[in-house]
Formats: C-alpha cells, sequence, structure tokens
C-alpha cells in the first residue's frame, strides 16, 4: 500500500509539474478515530502527515490530490459512556469490555475543494478564504493490540470466529471512504500557501477497531495450539468477567469514521500570470513612424 501510493502521488506530481496553477507541499497535523470504542472527537488523537498536490482550475475551484499516513487508537478505558440497546435497555459499562485497539493508517485521496471567495495570488486582489472540501479515498488499516508487553495484529486471529466453523470471511485491511471537511487558506505573495483543514472520513467498515460482531470462544477444535488459547482468548474477550458466546460485542451497528486535521503549507508551481493567450490568422503591423515613412521614399 504504501509503495503504491508513494508512485501514484509522484506521477500526479509529474504529470501536472508545468502546469501553471499546480501546489505541492505538505500536511501536518493529527489523527483520530470514531466508532465502537470512541464517541468523541480528537480523543486519543495521534501525530499524522503526508504530502499535498492542489490544482487550481478556477480561483473558486481546486482538486487537491494528498497521500496520508497516520495513526488511530481507542481504549474501552479512556471511555466512559453507558451503552444502550434498541429499546433503551443499559447494556454495560465500556469499561466491562476492556477493548482497546492502535493502527496505523494510510490514505490516498482525491478531493474538489470550493472556496467560498475567490482567491488570487496577486497582490490587490482577495489572498483568503475559507472553503469546504469533498472526495473519494483509499485507505489501509491493521488493528492490533498489546497482551503481556506483546503487540498482535487482530485481523489474523479473528477475534470474533471469522473463517472459524463455515464463519463469515476476515474483514479486509483495505477499503474506500468518503472523505469531507472544511479549512481555511491564504496565499502568501504568488508561490506560497498556508491554511488549516479538517476533514472527516465516512467509511464503509465496522472493523476498523476490530469490533463489529459478536463474542466467540476458541479452542483446540479451531485449530489453535493450547499454548496460543490464553492469547487469542484474551483478545477476543479481554473483560475479567466473560461474555457468553454469542452475546453482543459492539456498541452500535454503524460504520466506524477516521479524520485527519492540521496545518499546511503549498509551493506554487509556475504562476499563472505568465500564461500567454495565443491568437491565431493575426498579422503584426509594426508603426515606422516618420523614419519609416523616409525610407519609403
Amino acid at each position: 500500500m504504501k509503495r503504491s501510493s508513494i508512485f501514484l502521488v509522484c506521477f500526479i506530481v509529474l504529470c501536472f509539474c508545468r502546469a501553471q496553477r499546480s501546489e505541492i507541499g505538505v500536511f501536518v497535523g493529527t489523527s483520530f478515530y470514531l466508532g465502537d470504542l470512541n464517541s468523541i472527537p480528537f480523543q486519543d488523537a495521534k501525530f499524522a502527515g503526508g504530502l499535498i498536490y492542489r490544482y487550481n482550475f478556477t480561483p473558486r475551484f481546486a482538486l487537491k490530490a494528498n497521500i496520508l499516513f497516520g495513526k488511530i487508537a481507542a481504549s474501552d478505558k479512556n471511555n466512559r459512556s453507558i451503552l444502550k440497546d434498541g429499546s433503551g435497555k443499559y447494556l454495560w459499562n465500556y469499561a466491562d469490555r476492556n477493548l482497546s485497539f492502535s493502527s496505523p493508517i494510510t490514505e490516498i485521496s482525491a478531493q474538489l475543494e470550493i472556496n467560498f471567495f475567490n482567491v488570487y495570488n496577486v497582490e490587490s486582489k482577495n489572498q483568503i478564504s475559507p472553503y469546504i472540501f469533498g472526495g473519494i479515498a483509499l485507505f489501509s488499516f491493521s488493528p492490533q493490540a498489546v497482551y503481556k508487553d506483546k503487540t498482535y495484529d487482530l485481523q489474523p486471529i479473528g477475534t470474533e470466529g471469522q473463517g472459524k466453523n463455515g464463519d463469515s470471511k476476515k474483514y479486509p485491511l483495505t477499503g474506500f471512504g468518503v472523505p469531507f471537511g472544511l479549512g481555511f487558506k491564504a496565499n502568501i505573495g504568488r508561490y506560497v500557501c498556508v491554511g488549516a483543514e479538517w476533514g472527516l472520513r465516512f467509511t464503509f467498515t465496522d472493523y476498523l477497531d476490530d469490533v463489529g460482531g459478536t463474542y466467540y470462544v476458541f479452542s483446540e477444535k479451531d485449530n489453535i495450539h493450547s499454548s496460543s488459547l490464553d492469547i487469542v482468548n484474551h483478545f477476543a474477550d479481554p473483560a475479567e468477567t466473560k461474555h457468553s458466546p454469542n452475546s453482543q460485542r459492539y456498541s452500535t451497528k454503524k460504520t466506524d469514521w477516521y479524520s485527519f486535521a492540521g496545518l499546511f503549507i503549498t509551493i506554487r508551481i509556475g504562476n499563472e500570470d505568465r500564461v500567454c493567450d495565443i491568437k491565431t490568422n493575426v498579422r503584426i503591423k509594426h508603426n515606422m513612424g516618420k523614419r519609416g515613412d523616409k525610407l519609403k521614399k
């Protein structure tokens, strides 16, 4: 995923490096997640960064390509909410599940930006504007958790019995998302643009956190060595008081979200003021003045 992402960004930049309205730059900020283990924006936020390419079609519209790297994480210990089922009945306190996870996340996205005002990179014209954006993203993730100071990948385990006894297949570690959000940008002179941006990503998976189904109890019939049973059963149900098999493990049936928020700076490649209007079939007339008239004589 990382290699293909870098290749795609390089390809985009090479294709447009001669275009007059292009910008390239960097993004630095945070990433966080919303789902079964967290419902509070910016809680457990982690460092994120990446590369930006922007092509300004007009002073109002721009197309942006991102490659962003971050990390998302959450823990029941940090979420004090009480869960309810569909009838409003209290189910449990988050801490009773004792679930936690962290995951690297990588995103390639294409977004359309719409400025509230026309934005120019020349003096005496408007150089600042808030904007909104939306687009499509391809992302990868890999939820992990720690047991006895050792980190394990959760998807291969199948903590909810995925792939066991004819159950559903294990969830994929890549997916599509819909990024949208808002920001503010300001042109500094002809070649520099700075700004801030916050965007949410709606996904089509409920497993960014490895939580989305019911409890499962592993045994040797699942072709798991006896020495590993304690480990896999811990990740399936890390609570002190174990839950009944097939009881609800998730808090909602909604899909998970993730977010990037931060600051960016871009450098303009070329200057649109240098673009020449070329008109054909127009003869250029030279005004020779009085000296020319004398030469004709």
